[in-house]
């Protein structure tokens, strides 16, 4: 598997499209990212190309949304 490397015009634009490929996980396996990403850190799920790509998206959405979180902060 080869590395993408996606540029986004700003943290929103990334939280987008992070956001919609979870989507498209969730519905795929009919289970939410928090509830996939417990058992699959806890090893109950197996390591195909779609678990990892949905961990590392599920993991990016929440680094993205704690740094947005830290703006609001300082700007309310």
């Amino acid at each position: 598997m080869q590395k993408q490397k996606i540029e986004y015009n700003s943290n929103v634009d990334a939280l987008v499209a992070v956001s919609k490929r979870l989507s498209q996980q969730e519905s795929k396996y009919q289970m939410s990212s928090e509830n996939f990403f417990d058992s699959y850190s806890k090893g109950n799920l197996g390591d195909t190309v779609d678990f990892v790509e949905w961990s590392n998206d599920y993991q990016h959405f929440l680094a993205i949304r704690s740094g947005l979180e830290k703006q609001l902060k300082h700007v309310a």
